[in-house]
């Protein structure tokens, strides 16, 4: 991908994130239609056992209520704590440290729902998610048009949902160690729209 100069990733408001999670947040970004789309994606792609990680994890997973071995990531312990769809938890600012606390090849399957449009470094963490899946595992980053808009990083703010599918791509090239993704869209009538970059831990790729 074309190189994005540091002040793209930029945000309004460069408080610690932790502060802005102190305060309760909703509990989804999505509505109630692109909920059920999340969760049919996610049932249709991820593996029916081993553990799956969800990056940026809140108080709702959309995860298919088959999968019983999820373990989050996030800020907001609160809302972490009531996620019923979590074996564990871990509160971690992703922003600051794009470290993952799991060991190399060690994961089947990772979701990021709502949540790509905060990333600070991007590429930083979706090498340390290449390093945790296991080979072939997928890499689920799911996003629609609602964030916080202080909090989302200015080429996301800056761009339309078309450079959003290019920008996600870009990272995922960047990151190296995933194989070409996969494209899909939700677009209902008077709704919001939806969008899903599916690809796979791919031990063919080596990073960069």
């Amino acid at each position: 991908m074309t190189v994005i100069p540091p002040e793209f990733f930029r945000r309004q408001d460069e408080e610690p994130d932790e502060r802005f999670y102190a305060v309760p947040r909703p509990d989804s970004h999505l509505d109630d239609d692109a909920d059920a789309v999340v969760t049919r994606w996610y049932d249709e792609r991820l593996p029916a056992d081993g553990p799956v990680l969800d990056l940026f994890a809140g108080a709702r997973s959309h995860l298919p209520e088959r999968l019983r071995d999820a373990v989050g990531v996030g800020l907001d312990r609160a809302a972490l704590a009531r996620n019923p769809q979590l074996r564990a938890f871990h509160v971690l600012d992703l922003n600051d440290d794009p470290s993952l606390p799991f060991a190399d090849a060690s994961l089947a399957g990772v979701v990021c729902t709502a949540s790509v449009q905060y990333l600070t470094q991007p590429i930083d963490l979706l090498r340390e998610v290449g390093r945790v899946l296991r080979p072939g595992a997928p890499l689920l980053v799911v996003f629609g048009n609602r964030m916080y808009p202080t909090k989302a990083v200015l080429c996301w703010r800056a761009s339309d949902d078309e450079a959003h599918l290019r920008l996600v791509r870009g990272y995922l090239a960047a990151a190296g160690g995933f194989a070409p993704a996969d494209l899909h869209g939700h677009h209902p009538e008077g709704g919001e729209p939806l969008y899903l970059i599916a690809s796979r831990a791919d031990p063919s790729v080596a990073p960069d």
